[in-house]
């Protein structure tokens, strides 16, 4: 078996809620100090709606609904040797306090942003996000929850 890099599938879930969505500065992982949605791995035999769900509620202790796809980018981490195709999915907020549930993999605590309060520095895959043809649709999703 030989011992070569792999590309892995980072899925990035996008919580929104009264025209903002939930975000966090990331503690002890590549990306260290920069802030990024809730998310994570997807496993073996999940969906990504799967994964993003589960993702969501081992992190921050909340349910979500309505989870689809928003965006997709090709992520590569120089400095790591880390390679991702990131799934940015969407969600609409259901029940729960956002908690953080691992403070090993997080600084401080849950925060509500938008487009316009991006904290800095943002993790790598919201270069490519941020530049990409999904964000005229992005927006719009997160202005239709400010009245859902």
């Amino acid at each position: 078996m030989r011992n070569e890099p792999v590309v892995r599938v980072g899925i990035g879930v996008f919580v929104l809620k009264d025209g903002q969505f939930l975000m966090g500065q990331r503690r002890n992982s590549h990306g260290h100090g920069s802030w990024s949605l809730p998310g994570g791995h997807q496993e073996f035999g999940e969906s990504p709606t799967e994964t993003a769900s589960r993702e969501v509620k081992e992190e921050a202790d909340i349910s979500i609904k309505n989870v689809r796809l928003g965006a997709v980018t090709n992520d590569f981490f120089e400095a790591e040797g880390k390679h991702y195709i990131t799934l940015w999915m969407l969600s609409e907020f259901e029940s729960g306090i956002p908690t953080v549930m691992e403070p090993d993999k997080l600084t401080g605590q849950w925060e509500w942003r938008d487009f316009d309060s991006l904290p800095q520095p943002l993790v790598l895959p919201w270069d490519q996000l941020l530049e990409s043809e999904y964000m005229p649709m992005l927006r719009e999703q997160l202005k239709q929850s400010r009245y859902a």
